[in-house]
Order: structure tokens, then C-alpha cells, then sequence
């Protein structure tokens, strides 16, 4: 995870050598690093939070081995979606046509290979190139044809789901061959002795740990190179080990049960990928640009209407993936899957930090607005919380989180 730098100003107390930070200790420091990066620790402690009470309201159900699988499993369609709509709301838009282009490209997949006998991994890169060409379409039609993204996109939630049932003619169709299977519902094979555990799995989290942790040393030198404002020693270490903690935590659960899914390694992929671009990429700060102000940007020799047309081409193509990875989960296509799956990658991506007036947000933020929510629906589920409800509470947290991001925007402002 990284933080949030701003430029070093003058302080009363030295910070940034070890415990000293006022008379407040550690735990002045604490407070005073949440106080400096509050956007993107809030929704993390919160997330926290919730995992504890649950856990806790469950008698230790939640994180039981097999419910964290299944926890990961059920909730890894709508962390992709996610992942392209925070890079859509960062850009200063709105995609309401991801769920039914979800459904659309799991009817074409099941069309493909149920139907048609196309081979597994052929049909798999058509669906995403067409899911690609989709969100091409809305994206030339926004960014050159000055059409709204909401009316756009309106128009294809309700053409996609159209074009679904038409593909499917109304019926559920299925099963798909065995290797479209392991996609949604396939997990890493056992290797080496019997230690109870799985290994690879194992090795994976070791390998992530040290990552992490290469990573976020190498942050912390290259902006103190910069002169930047960095975490005192003392709280960075104790967020290393909090770091270290919870990936080992996940790590052994995993282990424990039947090891890492597939569709985690995708995720996996996609978070590092996509966090490097807008991090470090051209492209990505392109991105931040046009939603944060979009007359500079373009007097700066931004070409907005390129990276507004490349992110909803993006989005098109998460969106197929999605697709791809709950057909697979459900071994089956269905006129009616899809739906409301726009609507929890919108609020995934506003829990996660992402803020309505766009040029905010982080790829990471995504994934644990939509953890977030993932958790919320698992422990409900596991209390016998009743549907009703469950939306009613869902709600609320969606609109706790704006309302957090507004009271936070007028602090600094103030």
C-alpha cells in the first residue's frame, strides 16, 4: 500500500528518526499519519472493523479456511468490475452498462462453446475482444460524439441486456467445457510433500510479503530523495508489520483449505498491472488529469478525448472478464445474471475513495471498497440477515463513505 505524499514543511518537532513526534509517543504518531492520509486509511480501518465484528457476530464463521475461498470466489467479478470503474469515475464519469454487458458476454461465451463447440481459450479472447469493441463504441460516442456518459451508457445497459436475452432466447444455458470452469471456481494444484498446507500457496504469500515490502521501502527512500514528506520511522514500521500480518493472515487461511483460486491470481495481476499504470504511467496521470481539471489538462497537451475513448475501451474489456468469470462460477449463462452488478462496482469504487467530482481515487481503494462490501454481504448472509435489509444496510454504507469523503474534502479545505 502506498501513501499519500505532500511537499515538507517546517515543524515545530523533528519527524521521520524514530518515536519522538511531540509528547504524544507512538500513538501521537499514529494519529498524526491517519490525520495526514485519512482518504485512504479510513476505508481500510473500516474494513477491519467490520471483518472483527463479524467475526465476532458469527461465533469465528467469517474467517473460517473455506468461507474466506468462498468469500474470494464470490466477490471476484465485481472487484474487476471495479478496478475499470474507479478508473472511469477517476476520469470524470459514470458507466451504468457493465452489468448487462456482463451477462451479454457470458450469453456469447455460452452461445460459443455450449452451442457451437468453439474451443475454450479461442472463444475466451473473442469475448473479451468483443467486450473490448463494446466499450470502444460507448467510448467514441462519449469522447468525440460529446454525448454524456450516463445517457451513453443507459442506452447500452439496456441494448446489452436486450441482446442477451435474444442470445439465450430466455433460457439458461450450460455447462461450459472444464477449462472455462477452472476459471471461476478452479484453484492452484497441490505440489510437493504432505505439510497441510498448500505449498504453492505458501510460497505465493512469502513472495508477496517480500514484494510488499521491497516495495514499500524502495517508496519510502525515493521520496525522502525528493525531499517529501514520508511516515515517521515508528509508524512505517508498525505498518510493515500490519502489512505483513494481514497477507500471512490470508496467506495460511487460504493454505488451510484448497489453496489460491485462479481468479485470485487474475486479480492479482490486474491490481499491480493497473495500480503501476496510474501510479507511474503516463497514461495514468492522463487520467487523473482530465477528471481533476480537464481546461488545464487540456492546455497542458493532454488529448483528453484519446484517454476518455481507452478507458471506457478498458472498462468494456473488465467488463467481458466479469463475464467470463461468472458464467464460469455458475457454469451456466443467464438472462438474468448481471444485474445490479453496475451498482456495487459504483459503490465499491465511492467506498474505496473515489470522489464524484473525479481526479480521485486508487486502484487499491477499489479493491477494498468492494472487499468491503463483499464482507458486508458474506456475514449477513451468515447472520440470516434477510435481503431487505441487506440493501437498506448496504445503503447506508454507501452513503456513509460519500458523506466521509465530503466532511473530509471541507476539513482540508477549511
Amino acid at each position: 500500500m502506498s501513501t499519500d505524499v505532500t511537499a515538507k514543511t517546517p515543524a515545530p518537532a523533528p519527524s521521520g528518526k524514530g518515536g519522538g513526534a511531540g509528547n504524544g509517543g507512538l500513538w501521537g504518531l499514529v494519529l498524526e499519519g491517519l490525520r495526514r492520509n485519512m482518504r485512504q486509511y479510513g476505508m481500510l480501518i473500516a474494513l477491519g472493523l467490520i471483518v472483527t465484528l463479524f467475526a465476532v457476530w458469527t461465533d469465528g464463521d467469517l474467517l473460517l479456511p473455506r468461507n474466506v475461498s468462498n468469500l474470494v470466489l464470490q466477490n471476484s467479478h465485481i472487484l474487476i468490475l471495479a478496478i475499470g470503474m474507479m478508473l472511469v469515475i477517476i476520469a470524470g464519469h459514470i458507466d451504468l452498462s457493465v452489468g448487462s454487458l456482463t451477462a451479454f458476454v457470458g450469453a456469447l461465451a455460452a452461445v460459443l462453446m455450449v452451442k457451437n463447440d468453439m474451443p475454450w481459450p479461442l472463444a475466451v479472447a473473442l469475448c473479451l475482444v468483443i467486450g473490448a469493441v463494446s466499450g470502444a463504441v460507448q467510448g467514441f460516442l462519449i469522447a468525440y460524439g460529446g454525448i454524456p456518459s450516463f445517457i451513453v451508457t443507459l442506452a447500452g445497459m439496456l441494448i446489452f441486456r436486450g441482446l442477451t436475452e435474444i442470445y439465450l432466447e430466455g433460457q439458461t444455458l450450460g455447462p461450459f467445457p472444464e477449462g472455462e470452469q477452472k476459471i471461476g471456481n478452479g484453484f492452484l494444484p497441490e505440489v510437493g510433500p504432505n505439510t497441510n498446507y498448500h505449498n504453492l500457496t505458501l510460497l505465493l504469500g512469502f513472495v508477496l510479503i517480500a514484494a510488499v515490502l521491497l516495495q514499500e521501502v524502495r517508496d519510502r527512500r525515493r521520496q525522502k530523495s525528493f525531499s517529501l514528506d514520508v511516515l515517521p520511522r515508528n509508524l512505517f514500521l508498525l505498518k510493515l508489520v500490519a502489512v505483513t500480518a494481514a497477507i500471512l493472515t490470508v496467506t495460511l487461511l487460504l493454505a488451510s483449505y484448497k489453496g489460491t483460486p485462479i481468479v485470485l491470481l487474475v486479480l492479482g495481476v490486474l491490481v499491480v498491472g493497473y495500480s503501476y499504470v496510474m501510479r507511474n504511467a503516463v497514461f495514468g496521470r492522463h487520467i487523473y488529469a482530465i477528471g481533476g481539471n480537464l481546461p488545464a489538462a487540456k492546455l497542458s497537451g493532454v488529448k483528453d478525448k484519446k484517454v476518455t475513448f481507452a478507458v471506457f475501451l478498458n472498462m468494456g474489456m473488465l467488463a467481458a472478464l466479469a463475464g467470463l468469470v461468472v458464467a464460469a462460477r455458475l457454469n451456466a449463462a443467464s438472462p438474468k445474471a448481471g444485474l445490479n452488478f453496475e451498482l456495487e462496482a459504483i459503490a465499491s469504487a465511492f467506498i474505496g475513495g473515489a470522489s464524484m467530482s473525479g481526479g480521485v481515487g486508487t486502484v487499491l481503494g477499489a479493491i477494498i471498497g468492494g472487499l468491503v462490501l463483499g464482507v458486508l454481504n458474506n456475514g449477513m448472509n451468515l447472520l440470516s440477515v434477510g435481503t431487505d435489509w441487506q440493501q437498506v444496510i448496504k445503503g447506508l454504507a454507501l452513503l456513509a463513505a460519500v458523506g466521509f469523503d465530503v466532511w473530509n474534502k471541507r476539513k482540508v479545505g477549511s
